[in-house]
C-alpha cells in the first residue's frame, strides 16, 4: 500500500495518453493552467474585497459608537432634573 512507485505513474500517462490522445493532452494543460489563473485571481480578489469590507464596517461601527455617545450627551435625564430642583 505505499506510496506512488515509478511504474504508477507509467501507467497513468499512458492510460491519459489512451484516453485523449496526443494532440488533446496540451490544449487540456493549457486549459488547467488559465483556470487555475483566474482562479487565483477570483481568490485574492475576494481577500481584497474582505479587507475592504472589514474596513468600511469599523468606519460605521465607530461613527454609530459616536453618534451614540452625541445622542446620549444631547439627552436629559429626568430624574436629575428633580433632584435639581428640589435643591
Amino acid at each position: 500500500m505505499g506510496a506512488l512507485k515509478p511504474w504508477h505513474i507509467i501507467i497513468i500517462v499512458v492510460a491519459f495518453l489512451l484516453l485523449f490522445g496526443f494532440k488533446r493532452l496540451p490544449d487540456a494543460a493549457r486549459s488547467l493552467g488559465r483556470s487555475m489563473r483566474i482562479f487565483k485571481s477570483e481568490v485574492d480578489e475576494m481577500k481584497a474585497e474582505h479587507e475592504q469590507s472589514k474596513a468600511s464596517r469599523a468606519t460605521v461601527e465607530g461613527e454609530k459608537i459616536e453618534r451614540a455617545a452625541d445622542d446620549a450627551a444631547d439627552t436629559v435625564n429626568p430624574v436629575t432634573e428633580r433632584n435639581d430642583r428640589s435643591a
